[in-house]
Order: structure tokens, then C-alpha cells, then sequence
């Protein structure tokens, strides 16, 4: 798994957009009031010089800093007998938690608001919403996942979990797909669905 992180998050990231994206055709929730193929245009175009900007700035990612956290012994983890499973379970989730309260601060920091301000400025939302973000804040979230997995020694194995449901789940949130509201309610239990995550999308300051 750790040998092929990079096609199991490429893999994933595609495939889940190409089903997004065509589920959103077929059963769109909501009318988009801009043309689909222009914010596509607009919103992916921010994927790649981001993408661009973390791989020249940190070449190893979050994969290489967790290599080197556990071949060195750092963080919690790794100085507890907590085995494989419960340490990979813990890490993912204090990974989700961290990034959970970066969003938070990003809200009610007035200068991060500015850069995540980026994220909530588009006039629709649909699958390519969850890869819209300004690059200054992707650097900051990969500095905190840095932080997080250096603190508490994340299992590799968790590092590549957490990456692959956090591109997952963000593209499923912010998808235009119709769900019904039987089947949505029973969804929200465990994830953030799209008509749940809509409402903290709104114009309204107060509602995100």
C-alpha cells in the first residue's frame, strides 16, 4: 500500500469525480445559475498550480514526513503498545479532528477567512467546489497535518487512510447529487452529506 500511495490517491481522486460528475448529471439537486464547464474550468484550474506548489515545497508530503516520523520513533503512538489497528483507527481520526478545527479557525480568524473565503466565493456547488481552495491555505493544512502527524507518530498506513476519505469526502459534500431525504437522513449519521454541507456554504455569515 505505502509503495503505490500515489496511484491509490490518483485512482481514487478520478474515479470518485468521474462518478460525481456523472451523477450530477443525471440527477443534479440543484439548477446551477453560472455554465458547469466554465466554473469546471475555474475551480480544477486551481488543482494543478496548487498541487504544483505543495509537491515543490514539501516533495515528500505527508506520506514522507510520517516515513521519517516512525523510522526516527517520534510522537505518542509510537511510545505506546497500542498496536497496529488501534494506532491506525487513532491517527486517522486526530488527522480528521485536526483538520475539523483548522476549518473552525479559518472561519473566525479574519485574515484566514480571507483565503478560505476563496472556497465559499463559488456562485454554485457541485464536485469540484471540494478542490477550491487559494494555495496559501492549502500550504497552512498541510503544515498542520505535518504538526499533527509528527506530534502524535502516524502509522504511514493511517497517513494514506485519512488522505484518501479526506479527497473522498470532500468531493461527495460538495457534490450537486439529488439523495432522497429518507436516505439522507440516515447518511448524515456517519458523514456530511451535500444537503447538509450546503447550508454552511451559504451567503449567509451567520449559517456557515
Amino acid at each position: 500500500m505505502i509503495n503505490y500511495e500515489r496511484e491509490i490517491r490518483l485512482v481514487t481522486f478520478f474515479g470518485l469525480l468521474a462518478v460525481m460528475a456523472v451523477w450530477e448529471l443525471i440527477s443534479p439537486r440543484r439548477r446551477l445559475t453560472t455554465p458547469k464547464m466554465l466554473r469546471w474550468l475555474n475551480n480544477i484550474s486551481l488543482v494543478f498550480p496548487n498541487t504544483l506548489i505543495v509537491r515543490l515545497l514539501f516533495p515528500t508530503a505527508a506520506i514522507g514526513v510520517a516515513i521519517y516520523t516512525n523510522e526516527q520513533h517520534w510522537g505518542l503512538l509510537n511510545s505506546l503498545p497500542l498496536g497496529t489497528t488501534f494506532s491506525v483507527l487513532i491517527a486517522v481520526v486526530l488527522l480528521n479532528l485536526a483538520i475539523y478545527l483548522q476549518h473552525v479557525v479559518v472561519h473566525h480568524v479574519p485574515l484566514l477567512w480571507k483565503l478560505h473565503r476563496v472556497h465559499h466565493a463559488d456562485p454554485d456547488i457541485d464536485v469540484t467546489t471540494g478542490s477550491r481552495f487559494h494555495p496559501l491555505e492549502m500550504i497552512l493544512s498541510i503544515l498542520i497535518k505535518f504538526t499533527i502527524i509528527l506530534l502524535q507518530g502516524a502509522p504511514v498506513v493511517a497517513v494514506i487512510i485519512f488522505e484518501v476519505l479526506l479527497n473522498a469526502t470532500a468531493m461527495f459534500n460538495h457534490s450537486n447529487i439529488k439523495i432522497t431525504k429518507q436516505l439522507d437522513n440516515i447518511i448524515r449519521l456517519f458523514i456530511v452529506t451535500p444537503d447538509m454541507h450546503r447550508v454552511h456554504h451559504s451567503v449567509e455569515i451567520d449559517e456557515t
